[in-house]
């Protein structure tokens, strides 16, 4: 039985998990500490961050001390990288970074005196995001496939796991990366690569795949072999360089489509290959292609798979998850499932009303905050929802939300401009799980991490326009009361005055921050954004009435 510490350092979404005993007992992304979005760090150079501060907290919160740690996962194997070069800053760092991997058992000492650096081992990056999907999902044995854009010297895995051993079908190669085709679009499009792909996904629903012939060829499957291969692109040749200024051009919109519905075929084409290699009729997901939810729902819908899941920190992130709970496997742990993304901070009432005191906010403690935040909701307010634990990997989850009334289609306006994001990015609906079918369908149900779209049913559209996309889908969380009670009393006091049984929900943060983590961190973004009320755990905070200074 053990104490084990996972860590995602030096590449993006750095993080860090505590699993004890088998059981994931903490975990959280830097980002959420630092406050720089994917712990990417400018200077000196382009690169990325150890999770100093999510490791400490992950040992607080059990508490203990760094030498009570009994082994430390690291998410990258540097012998399995590419051959170091002469000049180890090269080729855009790569050969330094693999360096700075093999010396982090030294580095982490530093971070976490008392650590013993001898108990440090690392697991291969896709290893990691395998096991933090196959070892965290409810099943016993099940195919497992890693799609993403680069580990140490792939960017796919597809395998078959029995009894929490991982048993390896098939890889793909550098260059060869589904990832990494989608990370050059993203910036061609104008927006941040390794960061901004989800705004290309909902770009692509609003255009047609006119491209789809050409990308076939330079997006190949061999199914003989269960791998793909993909050729250079030239970008400009299918569209000119976007802006990233939040323009709807039908010729970039076109290209995003032909990308995403061929990276939609490749995975179904792939799991074709590995479900009769396997035989197994669930299939579990992770990497950070498996974020991407209409390819998920696609591969859902159409793919071979009765049961499909998907970790809900795919990206990076979850590597630091996947490396604990792979060395607690090996150690004779028994690993429970991954039963909530609940994972990281939390703070009790009397430091909440401590952080209000302190900011010298007017607040009222409601007889039941639910029943308070459902009557602003109903009156067309944005409400600030912080409760409980912080949510690991980047969904809201329904504890650092903003909610808003889904019966007002100026709701979807509204809300992106209070993040300042691009207009033609959706928000999300969050649904009472026994009246989901009712509402939704093509997709499954329970659904709890948002990670699939689902059509919505004839009927409801007109019901609830502001989470519906252009394309008719919505990408939903059902809310069981039995794990999210506080939630789901708050959607039923709201469908009880309205008829809806549905609420808004985008993630608590403004464009190019972070999600909301800490009181300070919601109370900031309350005091700077345009939002109605704060529901800071039983407390809440309404904006005040403007009036002018002068007389």
């Amino acid at each position: 039985m053990g104490r084990i510490l996972g860590v995602n350092g030096v590449f993006h979404d750095p993080a860090a998990a505590l699993v004890v005993d088998g059981e994931i007992v903490a975990a959280a992304e830097e980002e959420r500490f630092s406050r720089r979005k994917h712990g990417k760090v400018p200077v000196p150079f382009s690169t990325w961050e150890l999770p100093e501060q999510a490791m400490r907290w992950c040992l607080s919160q059990a508490g203990l001390k760094a030498s009570d740690i009994d082994l430390v996962g690291y998410s990258y194997d540097p012998e399995m990288a590419e051959p170091m070069q002469s000049d180890p800053t090269a080729h855009e760092w790569e050969s330094l970074r693999t360096l700075y991997c093999r010396r982090a058992p030294l580095f982490l000492q530093t971070s976490l005196p008392g650590l013993i650096p001898t108990r440090v081992r690392f697991v291969p990056h896709h290893v990691a995001h395998a096991a933090s999907a196959y070892l965290a999902a409810p099943f016993e044995s099940s195919a497992v496939m890693v799609i993403d854009g680069r580990g140490e010297h792939g960017s796919f895995l597809a395998g078959r796991v029995v009894n929490g051993q991982l048993q390896q079908y098939s890889t793909c190669e550098l260059p060869n990366s589904l990832g990494l085709l989608y990370e050059e679009l993203t910036e061609h499009l104008g927006y941040r690569r390794s960061s901004d792909e989800y705004k290309v996904m909902a770009l692509a629903s609003y255009g047609q795949p006119r491209h789809l012939g050409e990308f076939r060829q330079l997006v190949r499957v061999h199914h003989d072999e269960g791998r793909f291969s993909t050729q250079p692109v030239d970008w400009s040749a299918f569209a000119p360089p976007g802006q990233g200024d939040g323009s709807l051009d039908p010729v970039h919109a076109d290209l995003a489509s032909s990308v995403q519905v061929r990276l939609e075929e490749t995975l179904l084409e792939l799991s074709d290959w590995l479900q009769r290699a396997t035989g197994e009729r669930s299939l579990v997901m992770a990497g950070g292609v498996a974020l991407n939810c209409v390819a998920n729902s696609r591969l859902y819908n159409d793919g071979p798979f009765d049961d499909v899941w998907v970790q809900p920190a795919s990206g990076d992130a979850g590597t630091a998850l996947g490396a604990a709970l792979y060395l607690a496997h090996e150690a004779g742990d028994a690993v429970q499932p991954m039963t909530t993304a609940s994972l990281g901070r939390e703070w009790d009432e009397d430091e909440l009303e401590a952080w209000l005191r302190r900011a010298a906010v007017p607040y009222e403690r409601p007889v039941d905050i639910a029943e308070a935040v459902a009557e602003v909701l109903q009156a067309d307010g944005i409400v600030a929802w912080f409760q409980g634990r912080s949510e690991f990997g980047p969904r809201a989850l329904g504890n650092r939300s903003l909610l808003a009334h889904p019966g007002n289609s100026a709701n979807l306006e509204r809300l992106n401009d209070i993040k300042g994001r691009e207009q033609f990015r959706p928000v999300a609906p969050m649904v009472l799980l026994e009246r989901a079918t009712e509402i939704f369908e093509g997709g499954p149900i329970p659904s709890p991490f948002m990670l699939f779209t689902h059509r919505v049913r004839p009927g409801w559209a007109e019901r609830i326009p502001a989470v519906v996309h252009v394309d008719g889908t919505a990408r939903i969380q059902t809310i069981d009361g039995r794990e999210q009670p506080l939630m789901h009393r708050c959607i039923r006091a709201f469908e009880r005055r309205t008829g809806i049984p549905v609420v808004v929900n985008t993630s608590l943060n403004t464009a190019g921050r972070p999600m909301v983590d800490d009181p300070r961190d919601a109370l900031e973004c309350f005091g700077s954004a345009p939002i109605d009320a704060l529901a800071l755990g039983p407390f809440l905070v309404r904006r005040a009435p403007w009036r002018s200074p002068v007389a």
